[in-house]
């Protein structure tokens, strides 16, 4: 039986490109299954439509608000049957109410280790903070930014001459990487999410990764 993936998208898509390259229809039968973005004429939503994966666009201006919004998006997500939501540079906030349809279900990439550096600017802030190491983080979503219990995180050093184009370069080729393993996990059953009044993520990764680096 495949699993089932949903990805939320706001821009270029390229974690969304990792995801349909590294494992779309090719390892622990995982199935890009539906790809939404909030954001029409996206360019990851051409990425889909390239690779056969339906689409949705569900632009905030065309809901009375965002509870609307998610409402119809958390419909379409179960319609299409998915078993994991991934926020692959999804530009917004999800309301509870999305949340409590698909609990440990949503997990989001972000480009920085987390707690530090929260919301959009990571990579900026991370370089002008002066760390010496960086790096991405997977975490399951909840109510807050960037606040849910870390699934997995890998580090890359910050370079004396770096700007933000370059860290952010070798950020993302470390995003192209970690994101694809993790649902490669999810696919097998081996991340097993907090117990009541614990943050802690159990995961099981003893075994070799079936992705073709």
């Amino acid at each position: 039986m495949a699993f089932r993936l949903a990805v939320l998208v706001s821009g270029s898509g390229s974690n969304l490109q990792a995801l349909i390259d590294r494992l779309h229809g090719r390892v622990a039968g995982v199935e890009v299954a539906l790809v939404i973005s909030n954001v029409p004429g996206a360019l990851a939503l051409e990425r889909a439509e390239r690779a056969d994966i339906p689409t949705a666009v569900f632009p905030l201006h065309e809901f009375p608000d965002r509870e609307a919004r998610d409402r119809a998006m958390a419909a379409a997500i179960e319609t299409a049957g998915v078993d994991l939501v991934v926020l692959a540079g999804y530009m917004q906030l999800l309301t509870p109410a999305f949340l409590r349809r698909f609990p440990h279900r949503v997990i989001n990439l972000h480009p920085a280790l987390l707690p530090s550096f929260p919301g959009e600017r990571a990579i900026a802030d991370a370089l002008e903070y002066g760390v010496k190491l960086t790096g991405v983080t997977v975490h399951f979503v909840d109510e807050g930014v960037d606040s849910g219990p870390v699934i997995r995180q890998e580090a890359i050093p910050v370079h004396e001459d770096d700007t933000a184009a370059s860290l952010a370069t070798r950020v993302h080729a470390l995003e192209h990487r970690v994101l694809p393993r993790v649902v490669e996990l999810f696919a097998k059953g081996k991340i097993h999410p907090p117990g009541p009044g614990s943050r802690v993520v159990r995961v099981d990764d003893s075994q070799p990764s079936e992705i073709d680096w």
